[in-house]
């Protein structure tokens, strides 16, 4: 993809979030943490620099503030960033939030100690290979990645996430892009998710932690 059609498509990308974030009136995935990262909150450890990535209105950085970590977050629409800084402000924690696309983000290397992914899979097979090259660049030696996301069964539990089961994660897809790091957890599962009015119901999800060699 030349830099033209990626610049269109980053535009196109950021005007179709923005609108869905203006239209939904409220948060729109709710202002709890997704369950995967609430569920191993035992990797977050206070003192961490950490990143999260097209973090949406907010609900997961904070509550990686919330464990103390110092906490840097990015998404590409502005009412989303905006909704963000005020879920930070109403819980007392300072996350370092920014409106940014993917392609606008700094990935210099080894920048942080854990990387939270949560839900970015507006990205098709050929530009899934940039997105994982930069989220393993970011991870410092080792530190954590946590990646969260749906296989292509969701499509046909219309529960949430993308309609194109190309753009879904299954086990393989993730050990070829992170198999030469330590896989502490790897897993596809169904499970009765209520993250506001995004994502709610029955899901097929699939879950990465993976330690970048030290």
């Amino acid at each position: 993809m030349g830099r033209d059609r990626r610049a269109s498509h980053a535009g196109s990308l950021t005007r179709m979030w923005e609108d869905r974030y203006r239209a939904a009136g409220d948060y729109l995935f709710g202002v709890a943490p997704a369950a995967f990262l609430a569920d191993n909150a035992r990797w977050l450890t206070p003192g961490l620099r950490a990143l999260s990535v097209a973090d949406g209105e907010g609900r997961n950085s904070v509550f990686l503030a919330e464990k103390g970590l110092e906490v840097s977050a990015f998404d590409m629409a502005p009412t989303a960033v905006a909704r963000a800084r005020a879920l930070a402000a109403a819980k007392g924690v300072v996350v370092d939030f920014h409106v940014s696309t993917w392609e606008e983000w700094d990935w210099t290397e080894g920048q942080y100690d854990l990387v939270s992914a949560i839900f970015i899979q507006f990205a098709n097979p050929a530009a899934r290979v940039q997105q994982f090259d930069d989220l393993r660049r970011a991870v410092a030696p080792g530190g954590v990645l946590m990646l969260h996301g749906y296989t292509p069964e969701q499509v046909a539990l219309g529960t949430g996430g993308p309609g194109d089961p190309a753009h879904m994660y299954t086990p393989e897809i993730l050990r070829t892009g992170f198999g030469d790091w330590q896989i502490e957890r790897l897993e596809a599962y169904e499970r009765d998710i209520s993250e506001g009015k995004g994502h709610s119901g029955r899901s097929a999800l699939i879950d990465l932690i993976a330690r970048k060699p030290g």
